[in-house]
């Protein structure tokens, strides 16, 4: 890719910005692909954008361009989860390619041949030119060395060629969008009326008293909710229940753990292996041929060193130590040579104390305090348990104790102490660094000796015979259960099980709650069926999964389309708020009973009417202090006179009646240019987002990646 190894040769930080812009705007590519036998003839339509087809081959060419872009940047293979992304990637591409195209040409914008050079070769160079053949030492950009780069194009491999070829076309729909967002953001404006308006919203206080009466008062189980008031409240608010596609299912795992027999082959194993590691004649070779993880050959210091083999210091050349048992792996280690290294090692415990502050006070607090506590510990305290009392930092769990560290891994004033000691023992006086004062105890002294470790590692694996006990309990309970019930029915018998819920599962979704890689799932729920079958129905219990290293069995309890939700897509939610419309009817129709001041009303409502004061309400905050956002309140406070009282009204936390004391306008003068500009600035920020948003919900997009990934 030419211009991309240009760009590594000339300047290696610019490649991430080379291929972002590489990505952002495919256009697909000309990678063609035959007929996949998996297909067998079915539909090959990924898709639909504003009424023109996704074909698989055209998602695939772009899936492949994003695929390649992610190995030129990481420098390896995507694997599943990576894979995900880059096919979500590669989709919105595509949708922005069709939606935006079909913007661009209604309003009739082009780039012309004059322009395309222009950033390449001319005076306004696209950013990543700008970037690749800017001179890193002296700041300057080089048009003359992008001639010459382009005079020897050809020159280069065809693929380099191609590399380059894709980034210049890539150039004009990138220049498009741009025009397209300008026209878009040059549109945003705000008057001075605007202006004035929001510094007022901002800066005018008030202060009011509230009656509030609070929905907690009334219980939950005296007011029934049906199904038809949650439809209705969904009617009345459509435009908060707009959802995507979704599914909901329960699901079961069953884990493919070790077990008892299994580790204890591994050990049998690994005492056999440290007999033989004694006298093995070439310890590196027997390394490689018997342990699970590479060789490494390095010199490693105290500080690098695994802790179990830390604890047998000093080591001794050409004994094995071990086997050690540690995170499900048993471990052997042989020492195969010993020098001094570069670099001093040590290990110590700290308490650190620091200021409450920057002043030159707070440090002679903190002085104080740590000399405090170094005499407590020199008199026979614990230094562990003062660590756990007296720490500021992460260490008090673990009574200060540092570990080992390398020289150069700490700040100087820290280290200098550490590594200036020679011996055991607690530090006669506290150290002072950036970080505050700090007692430090030499729990090894500094040494720069290192040793070459030969390492056999086994780690504790399930056997065939494992994994088959647990697929056959997992099939045993597919065999079970056929249905909703019935797949309750069967976990609610085997204690060992616990059923858990997914709600609103996308259809893009990778991963399941925590069931990472979990794209199996997520297509049988959306009843894509690989194996031929039925599509999935509410109620069907899938085949067993093998995620990770679990069997996973689930059963689809609800499904939802693209739109607005249904009653049982969000029935806890919205019962919530149409049994607080209930509670409020209730409660207001009590209240208009009495009249007078707010204190007779809550008298005669009864002792869960409270009365109470707040100060500072700002309009455009719509918060209450004391009780939050009830933006309808602060609202009708500003609307009314000061000691006129608004009527009974429903609000966030309960009911509220609200009576202004007095409104306090701001005193200064206001710089109503400085508000415009700040104002024009937040929207214009929004406007990418927002226009993206909006033209990808006017192209009426048709997702059926699932048929297919």
């Amino acid at each position: 890719m030419a211009l991309i190894n240009t760009i590594r040769e000339k300047s290696g930080w610019a490649v991430g910005a080379i291929i972002i812009g590489l990505l952002l705007f495919m256009l697909g590519g000309d990678f063609l692909y035959g007929r996949n036998s998996f297909f067998k003839g079915n539909d090959r339509v990924v898709g639909e954008v504003a009424g023109e087809k996704v074909e698989y081959e055209d998602f695939n060419a772009a899936l492949e361009q994003a695929k390649q872009g992610f190995i030129a940047q990481q420098g390896r293979q995507p694997d599943e989860n990576a894979m995900g992304y880059l096919r979500e990637q590669a989709w919105n591409q595509i949708l922005y390619r069709i939606a935006f195209q079909k913007e661009f040409d209604k309003l009739g914008l082009k780039v012309s041949d004059e322009e395309l050079t222009d950033m390449v070769q001319g005076e306004n160079p696209h950013p990543s030119i700008r970037q690749a053949f800017t001179d890193p030492q002296t700041g300057k950009f080089d048009r003359t060395k992008v001639i010459e780069y382009l005079r020897n194009l050809d020159k280069l491999p065809p693929q380099n060629q191609d590399a380059f070829r894709t980034f210049e076309a890539n150039l004009t729909p990138e220049r498009l969008a741009t025009k397209y967002n300008n026209l878009i953001k040059q549109s945003t404006y705000v008057t001075s009326a605007e202006a004035k308006r929001f510094d007022e919203a901002q800066n005018t206080k008030a202060s009011l008293r509230y009656l509030l009466v609070p929905y907690f008062t009334i219980s939950d189980s005296s007011v029934k909710v049906t199904d038809d008031q949650i439809q209705a409240y969904i009617d009345k608010n459509k435009g908060r229940y707009k959802v995507e596609d979704g599914r909901d299912i329960e699901y079961v795992t069953i884990p493919v753990a070790a077990s008892v027999e299994d580790s204890a082959a591994v050990r049998k194993n690994i005492d056999e292996l440290a007999t033989q590691f004694t006298t093995a004649p070439n310890d590196s070779l027997f390394a490689k041929l018997n342990s699970d993880q590479p060789y490494n050959g390095a010199y490693l210091s105290p500080a690098d060193m695994p802790e179990k083999l830390r604890n047998q210091l000093p080591l001794q050349v050409g004994k094995v130590y071990g086997p050690f048992a540690e995170n499900g792996t048993y471990s052997l280690f042989k020492v195969t040579g010993q020098k001094a290294g570069t670099q001093a090692a040590a290990r110590a415990s700290h308490i650190l104390i620091k200021p409450e502050g920057t002043t030159p006070e707070a440090d002679a607090a903190a002085k104080a305090k740590a000399t405090e506590v170094l005499n407590k510990i020199k008199g026979g305290a614990d230094f562990a348990a003062m660590a756990r009392q007296y720490g500021t930092d992460g260490t008090t769990a673990t009574g200060g104790d540092l570990g080992w560290f390398q020289q150069g891994r700490m700040v100087p004033e820290f280290e200098k102490a550490v590594f200036g000691a020679t011996s055991v023992g607690l530090l006669p006086a506290p150290v002072k660094t950036s970080f505050g004062y700090h007692i430090i105890k030499i729990t090894a002294p500094k040494t720069t000796q290192t040793y070459q470790v030969a390492a056999v590692q086994k780690t504790i694996q399930p056997t065939d015979a494992t994994r088959d006990a647990a697929y056959q309990k997992a099939q045993q309970l597919k065999g079970q259960a056929s249905s909703i019930e019935s797949f309750r029915t069967a976990i609610a018998k085997d204690k060992s099980l616990q059923k858990v819920e997914a709600k609103g599962i996308g259809r893009g979704d990778q991963a399941v709650n925590n069931l990472q890689g979990a794209r199996q799932l997520v297509r049988w729920a959306y009843g894509v069926n690989p194996e031929g079958g039925a599509e999935t129905k509410v109620g069907d219990v899938s085949e067993v999964f093998e995620i990770g290293d679990q069997y996973v069995i689930a059963v689809l309890t609800g499904e939802r389309n693209k739109g607005t939700a249904n009653v049982a897509s969000v029935k806890p939610e919205v019962s919530a708020l149409v049994r607080n419309e209930l509670k409020a009817e209730q409660i207001i129709k009590k209240l208009n009973a009495s009249k007078g001041t707010l204190e007779q009303i809550a008298q005669a409502y009864g002792s869960n009417a409270q009365v109470k004061t707040a100060d500072n309400v700002a309009l455009g905050t719509g918060l209450l202090p004391g009780l939050g956002n009830e933006p309808l309140a602060v609202g009708k406070a500003f609307g009314l006179k000061a000691g006129q009282k608004s009527a009974p009204f429903q609000g966030e936390q309960g009911v509220l009646i609200v009576e202004p004391v007095s409104v306090q306008k701001p005193t200064t003068t206001t710089d109503v240019k400085a508000v415009r500009q700040q104002l024009t600035a937040q929207r214009t920020a929004r406007v990418d987002g927002l226009t993206y948003e909006a033209v990808k919900a006017h192209a009426n997009v048709k997702d059926n990646r699932t048929k297919f990934f």
